[in-house]
């Protein structure tokens, strides 16, 4: 079985005392309309951090660089009814960056409170491990999805906490 390599980086800050995470509405291809991190594929002979640095910079904006990603983990999806969307996602957090978060032809970048994170307009396994992964966790998990390719069939931790 195939698992594309995928990386996710979510920029945090605090504002007025609160946590916040950059997050975007997808506006084309997969997960269109949902609200997702900045991220996407790992291109032939790049590094995951390379990757994530590329994706943030293409998708909002902003320069991020290699020095400034916290490890957050691995998260492997497992999409049984549709194994050619099987991933594996590296994740990582920065705290730094520069620029002002701006919108793309791919993501429409918003703030919003770690404490309140929109995961009614997420994919559905983003509750299960987002708030651990914004929390200082380093995850080693696999989400497996239900035939609808929606719901959480299982989550699978092989994290060390």
């Amino acid at each position: 079985m195939t698992f594309t390599p995928v990386t996710l980086c979510f920029l945090t800050r605090q504002s007025a005392g609160v946590s916040q995470v950059l997050l975007g509405t997808k506006k084309t291809g997969f997960g269109l309309g949902k609200i997702v991190g900045l991220g996407g594929h790992v291109e032939p002979g790049e590094t995951d951090e390379e990757a994530a640095c590329r994706e943030v910079q293409e998708e909002a904006g902003v320069v991020v660089r290699e020095a400034d990603l916290r490890d957050a983990g691995v998260v492997i999806f497992d999409f049984p009814a549709r194994p050619e969307w099987n991933m594996t996602t590296r994740l990582f957090v920065a705290e730094r960056w520069d620029g002002e978060p701006s919108e793309s032809a791919e993501i429409r970048p918003e703030w919003f409170d770690v404490g309140a994170l929109p995961v009614e307009r997420m994919w559905q396994d983003a509750a299960h491990w987002l708030p651990l992964a914004l929390g200082g966790s380093l995850l080693r998990l696999t989400v497996v999805l239900n035939d609808d390719n929606e719901t959480v069939r299982e989550v699978l931790d092989y994290s060390t906490r």
